[in-house]
């Protein structure tokens, strides 16, 4: 977990309405990702920070000597002292909400991570989200469930431009036609069997066109019984 955030806004490069974005400066103290970025929030977290700004208006500057810069405050100076106080707030926010298993910062990392792409946010832009410089290292925080792979299956069948179609058979609308179908069917093999040297395949042919008779004159006895 990275606690270095800045508690600075700034607006998007293209939108300079309601876009947002929270500053994750560069420090000594986050060690594992190196990287500067800025994440984009809704005005609810903003919101929340300026709150956190306003209660800490109130307090003496010397307090917060060691902590310029930073939106949360350290006692001390102290980075760890601030990640137990967050984790401990943590604990009893998981405790209360009935969490039955062991709820971490860095868990709620990932559980960001899984949900953004669940919304659609890309790989790339989940990459860039979690400060990450190699797109393998964001995938070991998402989790794909068969849920997931459903939904994004059928959401892909439906975005398709040019759906497959299964090929339609002409239904003949009458019984004679259909018997006329047979008789040429068995005309076609005939004419077929005529033309192979094979034995074998000339008996399958033959016991194929008995039954190719047999039911040309179930549908003859039909079609007289229903005159």
């Amino acid at each position: 977990m990275c606690s270095n955030v800045s508690g600075a806004f700034v607006h998007s490069q293209k939108d300079r309405g309601a876009n947002f974005a929270a500053t994750v400066p560069l420090a000594d103290q986050c060690r594992k990702l190196h990287t500067e970025r800025l994440v984009p929030v809704d005005i609810e977290v903003r919101r929340i920070v300026e709150r956190i700004l306003t209660l800490r208006s109130s307090v003496p500057p010397a307090r917060f000597a060691n902590s310029k810069g930073f939106l949360l405050p350290r006692r001390g100076g102290l980075r760890y002292a601030l990640v137990q106080s967050l984790r401990s707030a943590l604990d009893q926010a998981a405790k209360r909400a009935g969490c039955v298993t062991h709820v971490t910062p860095h868990r709620l990392r990932h559980s960001f991570a899984t949900e953004m792409l669940r919304l659609g946010v890309s790989l790339p832009a989940l990459m860039k989200l979690l400060g990450h410089k190699d797109i393998k290292m964001s995938l070991r925080y998402v989790q794909v469930t068969q849920q997931d792979l459903q939904r994004e299956f059928h959401q892909a069948r439906q975005n398709a431009a040019h759906p497959h179609r299964l090929p339609t058979l002409a239904v003949p609308k009458e019984l004679p036609s259909a018997g006329q179908a047979l008789e040429a069917t068995r005309h076609l093999l005939e004419m077929y069997r005529r033309q192979l040297g094979n034995e074998k395949t000339h008996r399958r042919l033959q016991r194929l066109d008995k039954r190719l008779l047999t039911i040309a004159s179930e549908l003859r006895r039909i079609q007289t019984e229903e005159k």
